[in-house]
């Protein structure tokens, strides 16, 4: 089984969390929306398959690289 880790592209809160973990995604699928500077930033999955650990919480501070979920195909 391979797995896809998703991380944070830059410092930004968790707007809203859009998966739960066993849910199937497709290929650009939005798992949750970051907050940053006032815009939104859409954080999106880049292969089909399960969502096997989500590793944030609406309102949480993000900084560069941390680890936001884990897709798994």
């Amino acid at each position: 089984m391979a797995v896809e880790e998703i991380h944070a592209e830059m410092v930004s809160s968790v707007w809203k969390v859009l998966v739960q973990p066993g849910i199937e995604v497709d290929a650009g699928d939005t798992l949750v929306v970051l907050e940053s500077m006032k815009m939104e930033i859409p954080v999106l999955t880049e292969r089909a398959g399960t969502v096997r650990e989500l590793h944030v919480v609406e309102g949480e501070v993000l900084q560069e690289g941390d680890l936001i979920a884990t897709v798994s195909w």
